[in-house]
């Protein structure tokens, strides 16, 4: 009988030995498990901020382009300002890094979900004005198709050499007027260039007139487009056509100058349709791609002060 009860503890204690070990290899497999694999909670949590890592770099590199962007303005108006006003300009470096690092700030101050969903809507609103903007272009082709060889007579290039884009110094709309130094319409844009610089006809047509430099705008050439399109090129120093006389466009039809009232050597251009003055960058796209457009439209947009 005791025989019996030793060999019946004996089991027990087996029994107790085996589970232990077996519950011992249970926390071991799941701590190597855990380890060496991810759970799906695990693995989503790991790749989470993923996206988040990409979408961040895309941000630092169009903060980068915009960056370069502003150095080129920057410096633009440091010669502007040293050349004629004999001045240091606005502190514009400054005043972007100010925002910059606000705008760092703020970003580090926004929790990961809050981050992703504004770089998201700002990937959204990009990619919506690229469509709209490739629409426009496309739209633009259909009707200089339809048009056909008319289109020679669209005002469509720039009427000085301007590959780097950075001789537009005023653009069309409010600035500030350089003598009266009131805020006035200013109806056309005009280029820092030096006298004698080569001025183009923008499209083809035929002189309608020429003023001589007694006017305020000096010395100007004015071209009908025969299509309700007028173009007039002010300031300038002589002229190298005569009115009545054809001209295509990419031809040489004056020198520019500082006729008029004229704060600077500069040449002063417009673009009319059907007698109203419109912006004349809108109409430099057969020489500008979608990117230079962005540019100069942001350049013209950075200045306050015409030169006439």
């Amino acid at each position: 009988m005791a025989h019996s009860n030793r060999d019946t503890k004996r089991g027990r204690g087996r029994r107790a030995l085996h589970a232990l070990a077996w519950f011992g290899a249970a926390i071991v497999y799941y701590v190597i498990f855990s380890l060496l694999f991810d759970t799906p909670a695990e693995y989503e949590l790991r790749h989470s901020t993923d996206r988040l890592k990409d979408e961040y770099k895309t941000l630092l590199a169009e903060y980068d382009t915009l960056a370069m962007a502003v150095g080129n303005l920057v410096e633009r108006d440091r010669n502007i300002f040293a050349i004629m006003f004999d001045s240091e300009p606005y502190d514009f470096d400054s005043e972007y890094n100010n925002k910059r690092v606000e705008l760092h700030e703020s970003l580090l101050a926004k929790s990961n979900r809050e981050m992703s969903d504004m770089l998201e809507g700002s990937l959204n609103s990009l990619d919506d004005k690229i469509a709209a903007l490739e629409q426009s272009y496309s739209t633009l082709d259909d009707e200089l198709r339809i048009v056909g060889s008319k289109r020679n007579n669209i005002p469509s290039i720039q009427p000085v050499t301007n590959h780097e884009l950075t001789l537009l110094t005023a653009a069309y709309g409010t600035l500030m007027h350089p003598f009266y130094r009131t805020l006035q319409e200013h109806q056309g844009v005009d280029y820092a260039v030096p006298e004698g610089t080569r001025i183009f006809a923008t499209a083809d047509g035929v002189v309608k007139e020429i003023k001589g430099k007694n006017s305020t705008s000096g010395v100007t050439v004015v071209i009908d487009h025969r299509n309700g399109y007028t173009t007039s090129y002010s300031h300038l120093q002589s002229v190298k056509v005569k009115r009545g006389r054809g001209v295509q466009r990419g031809d040489i039809i004056a020198l520019s100058g500082n006729s008029g009232l004229s704060l600077a050597p500069h040449l002063h251009y417009e673009v009319r349709y059907n007698g109203m003055r419109v912006n004349p960058i809108h109409y430099f796209f057969m020489e500008l791609t979608s990117d230079e457009y962005q540019r100069i439209m942001r350049i013209a947009q950075s200045g306050m002060q015409s030169f006439d």
